[in-house]
């Protein structure tokens, strides 16, 4: 080989190796950051005139297991989407409370039963009438703090669409100039794995709202689509459209009032095994939403309907007018079975027993239509009343399950459904957690092994002293040719 061969070998060499020290540095620097896909350089023997002239640089190859990385983003779905059931339900539960505690559901159906008792006891004293009074006026707030919290968690859900709406289109936005730039790359050689990189993270973040499946094109572009076989990106790029309500109140269901999602102007649906955004956190904050908070209202408003029911029944207060409301009514007036949603947030104490109303409490022991008041002795109705809320009768609400129940077993029913709900979705999000992590580590495993890249940067540092020292040789050589 001539000398200027081995110089020019020996400087390809260096070359390269410098080259190669950048990117393991890169790669030790990035191995904790997410959607970073390690990179190792990609060399060939240079050839000059049919002669071995050392080494070039052909480019760089970013390694990433692809499937193993859609269904970590898959399984990240999943996980968000339990949560947000888990999160619902768990906030249901807390307003609702657990039985045995004073403030919950059970509580204050409780603490009613204790005041109709003792009141009966002794019919004549004002301060046990009034305890009835009080205890009555607490469970129907109770009952309407839990309505009014229902829809709060579905306005809340409704807002937690519009953001996931707003980042998506954003994140689908930028995934898209990310395929550009990527292909532009890709026509004239330039490296695009830091391109890569960033359009990884951005797919990860769509991924976390919407289940996805990357596919591969042409000039290292990639398609988007959805597990349910929604278009998010192939070629142009698809956008989701919502609007907002501002604020929900009971009435309002997804079809009406309230607005449903579309793609490209076309509308999808967003539950069931049919709907394309099935998994992730839009179709978890749908589900809330249209779903499992009117559930969950139309239940509270069963206990509320039984409660007026009981109450009301024909018989028990003698000097109630046929059409006249009994102890708990719809607003001050008669219920009426065809309006039941709605009925916890309505529900009201009767005014004419009701002291705060301009009513008179010596009513709930005398009767609701009575004009005056009767023998303070007399504890009839009192017991009436109790009786009425402890009797064991079927729910009329077709949204309780068949079977005799008092009011009591009836809310705690109600209650222990909640529970149990909440535990399957907490066990189904902890699993679905837990699959998300282990793969999330198996792509740790196959990334950057920075035990390995020490010793790679090891040998490129030999590599690049040997190379030096030939161009060290090399120059001796020529200062004593020079020289001679």
């Amino acid at each position: 080989m001539t000398i200027a061969g081995t110089l020019s070998s020996a400087l390809s060499g260096l070359t390269a190796n410098a080259r190669a020290a950048e990117i393991v540095s890169s790669n030790i620097a990035n191995a904790m950051t997410d959607g970073y896909g390690r990179r190792e350089m990609i060399t060939s023997s240079r050839q000059v005139g049919g002669i071995g002239q050392g080494v070039e640089v052909v480019g760089v190859y970013r390694h990433a297991d692809m499937a193993l990385i859609g269904d970590r983003r898959v399984a990240d779905s999943g996980a968000g989407n339990q949560r947000t059931r888990s999160d619902f339900l768990s906030r249901l539960e807390r307003v609702l409370g657990t039985p045995g505690e004073e403030h919950s559901l059970s509580g204050r159906i409780a603490a009613l039963d204790t005041a109709l008792i003792e009141a009966s006891s002794r019919p004549e004293s004002e301060s046990r009438l009034s305890r009835v009074a009080d205890t009555a006026r607490a469970l129907v707030a109770h009952l309407a703090d839990v309505s009014t919290d229902i829809q709060a968690a579905r306005t809340s859900a409704d807002d937690a669409i519009e953001t996931s709406i707003r980042q998506l289109n954003t994140a689908l936005t930028r995934v898209g100039e990310l395929n550009s730039l990527i292909r532009t790359n890709s026509g004239t050689g330039r490296d695009s794995s830091a391109l890569m990189d960033q359009r990884q993270q951005a797919i990860d973040s769509i991924a976390a709202i919407v289940p996805v499946r990357e596919m591969a094109r042409e000039n290292g572009q990639i398609a988007l689509i959805t597990t349910g076989g929604a278009t998010l990106i192939e070629g142009p790029v698809s956008q989701l459209s919502f609007q907002p309500v501002g604020q929900i109140t009971y009435g309002m269901v997804s079809g009406g009032a309230l607005s449903g999602l579309s793609l490209n102007g076309k509308p999808i649906a967003t539950s069931g095994d049919s709907s394309p955004i099935a998994g992730g956190t839009l179709a978890g904050h749908f589900q809330v939403r249209d779903d499992l908070a009117i559930e969950a209202q139309a239940r509270i408003d069963a206990v509320a309907r039984d409660l007026v029911d009981r109450f009301a029944a024909t018989g028990l207060d003698l000097t109630r007018g046929q059409d006249a409301p009994g102890l708990f009514t719809d607003a001050g007036n008669a219920f009426d079975p065809e309006r039941e949603t709605g009925l916890s947030q309505r529900l009201r104490l009767n005014a004419a027993a009701d002291p705060a109303a301009g009513g008179a409490l010596w009513r709930l022991r005398d009767g609701l239509g009575a004009n005056t008041a009767g023998s303070a002795g007399n504890a009839q109705l009192l017991t009436d009343w109790h009786s009425a809320l402890t009797a064991q009768r079927p729910p009329a609400s077709s949204f309780m399950m068949a079977g005799e129940r008092s009011l009591a077993t009836l809310a705690a029913d109600m209650l222990s459904g909640v529970a149990a709900d909440r535990l399957t979705a907490d066990g189904e999000a902890g699993y679905a957690q837990a699959r998300a992590q282990s793969l999330r580590s198996m792509e740790l495993i196959g990334g950057v092994d920075t035990d390995q890249e020490m010793q790679n940067l090891l040998l490129i540092e030999q590599n690049y002293a040997a190379n030096a020292r030939v161009v060290k040789a090399v120059d001796d050589m020529i200062q004593l040719l020079l020289g001679m």
